[in-house]
């Protein structure tokens, strides 16, 4: 089971406690009416799916019911970081593992 830190509690806390929201840092179009019916379809259905790092949109949903945001790698569930919605993600690129005989 993962343990989360939840930026607004200050706690980590069991994975159940927590829902994932989907793709984080999606910015709504400043004029929805001048969007196209392309332009609005690809803003609400289309998300990016990638292999790795992610930044990812959560709810303490068992908790303080809050939104933030997290960065994790979609391969080994690992989470990097957690922070509140506004803030930018301080990891934007996998930490390489130290080869053997090296310190991390």
């Amino acid at each position: 089971m993962l343990q989360i830190f939840c930026p607004h509690c200050g706690e980590l806390r069991a994975e159940e406690e927590f829902h994932a929201a989907g793709q984080a840092h999606i910015p709504r179009p400043l004029d929805p009416n001048a969007c196209t019916d392309q332009e609005w379809g690809d803003y609400l259905f289309f998300r990016d799916n990638p292999r790795g790092l992610h930044h990812e949109l959560w709810i303490h949903a068992a908790g303080c019911r809050q939104y933030f945001n997290a960065t994790r790698d979609t391969i080994s569930y690992e989470i990097f970081e957690t922070y509140k919605i506004g803030e930018k993600p301080s990891v934007t690129a996998k930490p390489k593992a130290a080869a053997p005989g090296e310190q991390a």
